[in-house]
């Protein structure tokens, strides 16, 4: 009998610790270590032994994962490429990752285990605008760096203009996108326009650019609507825009919902030229919208083109680096929201070589010092008043055809 006790007494506790368990919030948390290959390569400017804590949230799983997944598999590629090399003024960096899966709320509670349990000296990543505009204001409470790879203007430019004390961003802005678009419309002589945006911060921060400028450029939206992120059946809202025959449709969103819309005004029979924001700028689009994808144009980094590009282009040895290193690690293309993060993690890292492990040191030379850094996304050049850096120059016109990227002319 005393066995029998015992017995269910082993099971009812296993069963309230696996209770327990499931309760945790869902972010997923990983840290790798490995042991330095050469403590005396480098000198560190701060003294001390411990590993250098870099933590990189990204939204890997969920709506947003066509981003978020090839920016986790760059941060880890890199960390362990430097950590092989002997890491930074010759400490390893620990790396930890969360998967905020596309969530807002995920978003804040990876932040603030980020600055609280862990300790970051810097923290990358912020996959969708949203996910960044959530996670910002736990940086500046806390005065660590962060670097965000989303794309909103908001994201680094606070109510009054000014940029963010403890944010830097390395994605183009919708600014910079939205009139490489308008550039592009006016060069074409198609001034009537069909603008359809998501329903989130992202879409709204493309329209209100959109609003803003458009009138400079001689384009006039004959309608304007917007689309659930969530979206199945765009149809009832492209019919509106059929009786409205606009010379073009803007479509701003990002993989899913864009693909569906733009199937959609396939299926109508819609024939003018459609138009979509950089947050499609990633294979996943194409292999989600099928046939539909072909002849949607987009601004976008120079990653997508890079074989096109002069040898005299600064951007193109670096370019070429990274997608050789990514393709042959994760046997797939590289994408332009991995090259965020590699960005991201080379910028973090020039800046700890330099200053150390002390956050504000880390804040000062990215604004002040970095000078004019030749990246993946474009060359920055960084300044109190700009934590962005980059300029229109930085986007290349595309066309999606046959399935592939081709230089729009």
């Amino acid at each position: 009998m005393k066995k029998v006790l015992f017995t269910l007494f082993l099971l009812m506790t296993m069963l309230f610790l696996a209770a327990c368990s499931s309760s945790e919030p869902e972010t997923t948390k990983e840290t790798t270590t490995e042991p330095s290959s050469d403590d005396s390569a480098k000198s560190e400017p701060s003294g001390g032994g411990e590993p250098i804590k870099m933590v990189g949230i990204f939204s890997s799983s969920g709506g947003a994962a066509a981003l978020g997944e090839p920016e986790l598999e760059t941060f880890k590629m890199l960390v362990e490429a430097k950590n092989a090399e002997g890491g930074i003024n010759g400490k390893q960096i620990e790396f930890i990752t969360y998967d905020d899966k596309s969530d807002q709320n995920q978003a804040i509670l990876s932040m603030k285990k980020a600055l609280t349990q862990d300790e970051a000296t810097i923290v990358i990543g912020g996959t969708i605008s949203g996910n960044a505009l959530a996670m910002l204001p736990l940086a500046e409470q806390y005065e660590t760096p962060y670097i965000a790879l989303a794309a909103s203007k908001q994201v680094y430019v606070d109510e009054n203009g000014k940029a963010r004390k403890w944010v830097f961003k390395m994605p183009q802005d919708d600014q910079l996108a939205v009139e490489r678009i308008l550039q592009y419309l006016k060069d074409k002589n198609l001034t009537k326009v069909a603008w359809l945006n998501v329903a989130n911060s992202y879409g709204t921060g493309g329209h209100d650019e959109f609003k803003k400028y458009a009138a400079e450029y001689g384009v006039e939206a004959v309608i304007e609507d917007e689309f659930e992120a969530t979206v199945k059946d765009a149809k009832p809202l492209l019919t509106r825009v059929k009786k409205e025959n606009p010379d073009a449709i803007i479509v701003w969103g990002t993989v899913q919902e864009s693909a569906v819309v733009v199937k959609n005004i396939r299926e109508l029979a819609l024939e003018m030229p459609i138009l979509a924001s950089h947050g499609i700028a990633t294979k996943q689009f194409i292999e989600v919208a099928g046939d539909a994808a072909n002849d949607v144009i987009l601004p976008t980094g120079k990653l997508l083109i890079a074989d096109s590009l002069e040898d005299s282009n600064p951007q193109k040895a670096v370019l070429l680096d990274y997608i050789k290193q990514y393709t042959e690690k994760y046997n797939k293309p590289a994408s332009t929201f991995g090259s965020y993060a590699a960005d991201g993690f080379n910028i973090a890292v020039k800046a700890i070589e330099e200053k150390g492990t002390d956050r504000a040191a880390i804040r000062d030379y990215i604004e002040n010092e970095l000078g004019e850094y030749v990246g993946i996304t474009g060359v920055f050049n960084i300044t109190p008043d700009n934590h962005m850096g980059l300029s229109s120059d930085s986007f290349e016109m595309v066309r999606i055809q046959a399935g592939e990227w081709v230089l729009e002319k």
